[in-house]
């Protein structure tokens, strides 16, 4: 962060300050986990449902923290008091990137990909100057100006991904963090028992583009109609990515090798060029487009760019990582999260990995999608047995429409089997599994995690790739 004084810190967050030195200086990190805190610091402490972080305000200022930030007083600690400390945290961030003319802030939303496609974008951007990105998804209200008040005066590019539960969250987020750069990747079903329809998804995707200043750059999946009509809402210029033959970015000639690793030709106004990623799945070629799209954008020439893309690698964990056992298995984690559409994606990754052995998926509850749970868990049951998958292991009862949308293909010659729990699916796999098997792990957040995991201890892990 950027060097504030206390009385400039206190202005920026409309706060008082109470028992602290207006003129103590904040250089260091600013912090809600305590045992984070580092010399110079400043310490936010929120009133959560089980932990008060005032309780450990004296403790972060013996730390090291200049102040602490929050909502009541504590007695010898230095104080900068506010009425919602997590409004205070965005109003600080806002002042910090405000402060910051050279940096340029580029932020991704998207029914699915963003975490991926943000991690692309980082790994390009660096190449062109210092680069600060979030781990993982840290998107929301509390993770965004996390991460932007980690900028400093040598921070070149700023990359946020955006995540939104209703209509207005995107726009509050681009409050706190302007974008200059603002990309869309799709329009899916994530959410949609919050939004109530993919219109009404598409809303609150465009309001990143509608956030652009006029020298703003929108960059648009030229894939997806619902993301390509968001070019009418914009005040900045539109880049359009895809496959689609009037794409300003686009891959031609898109294959696969036995990995699910897609190789493609880079087709841009400057030319063109052979890639080969890295990365496995073929919706990678769409988030390395996207990514593509940008650091053309900022200047990086089309021979490197290409470089780049190949060597473009995962960042965040739990997201299409696959990995060999010693005894032959290969895993496809990709258990942080599950919509239908990244289930789909997924599965079509699982199938064109097929070798000598079997496809096995193991999948379990898709949350959050409302009256479309039935339809939406019956349709990725439906996809995995048209696409032929040997064994299908579906995980707790609240997905068991997985089971039957899968059984309802007369033509499947897979298995398919409702387990009471992780545990249950981890035992079927200890006892099944052989060489040349390759299995998928998916569910939203936890529902598949302690699988994954038991396919990595059961034989000391794997090496990703």
């Amino acid at each position: 962060m950027i060097a504030l004084t206390l009385a400039e810190l206190a202005t920026a967050v409309d706060g008082r300050l109470v028992g602290a030195d207006p003129t103590a200086t904040v250089r260091g990190p600013v912090e809600f986990d305590s045992r984070k805190v580092r010399p110079g610091g400043l310490f936010v402490a929120f009133d959560g449902e089980k932990v008060d972080g005032h309780d450990y305000a004296a403790r972060a200022v013996a730390d090291g923290a200049v102040a602490v930030l929050g909502t009541r007083e504590v007695p010898g600690v230095p104080m900068v008091l506010v009425a919602d400390a997590l409004a205070a945290m965005g109003r600080l961030a806002r002042a910090v990137v405000d402060r910051l003319p050279e940096l340029t802030v580029v932020g991704i939303t998207g029914s699915s990909g963003k975490t991926t496609t943000k991690d692309l974008i980082a790994q390009l951007t660096v190449r062109l100057g210092p680069t600060v990105a979030p781990p993982g998804s840290f998107n929301n209200e509390l993770g965004h100006p996390y991460t932007a008040l980690q900028a400093g005066p040598e921070t070149r590019f700023l990359v946020l991904e955006k995540g939104a539960r209703g209509v207005g969250h995107v726009r509050y987020l681009c409050d706190v963090v302007p974008p200059r750069i603002s990309v869309v990747l799709n329009v899916g079903v994530a959410h949609i028992g919050e939004f109530g329809s993919r219109e009404t998804i598409a809303l609150a995707k465009g309001e990143l583009v509608e956030a652009l200043p006029v020298d703003g750059l929108a960059v648009l999946n030229a894939d997806d109609p619902l993301v390509a009509a968001m070019a009418d809402r914009t005040r900045g210029r539109v880049v359009r990515y895809g496959e689609a033959v009037d794409a300003d970015v686009r891959a031609a000639d898109v294959t696969l090798d036995e990995r699910g690793r897609p190789s493609y030709t880079l087709v841009t106004p400057e030319g063109s060029v052979p890639v080969r990623l890295g990365l496995t799945g073929r919706h990678q070629v769409s988030n390395s487009l996207a990514a593509a799209a940008v650091a053309r954008e900022l200047g990086m020439p089309l021979t490197e760019l290409a470089e780049a893309l190949g060597g473009l690698g995962l960042v965040s964990t739990r997201r299409m990582d696959v990995f060999d056992r010693p005894d032959g298995v290969t895993v496809i984690d990709d258990s942080y999260n599950a919509n239908p559409a990244s289930m789909a994606v997924a599965l079509r990754a699982l199938a064109g990995m097929r070798r000598d052995g079997r496809t096995i998926a193991v999948l379990g509850y898709m949350a959050e999608l409302g009256p479309f749970e039935v339809d939406g868990h019956r349709e990725v049951g439906r996809l995995a047995a048209e696409l032929g998958v040997d064994r299908l292991l579906v995980v707790d009862a609240a997905a068991a429409p997985i089971q039957a949308g899968a059984t309802a293909v007369g033509n499947w010659g897979g298995e398919s089997v409702l387990l009471t729990d992780q545990a249950a699916a981890v035992e079927v796999l200890r006892s099944e599994l052989r060489p040349g098997d390759v299995v998928l792990v998916k569910g939203s957040r936890y529902r598949t995690w302690e699988v994954a995991d038991a396919l990595r201890v059961d034989t000391g892990g794997g090496d990703a790739s």
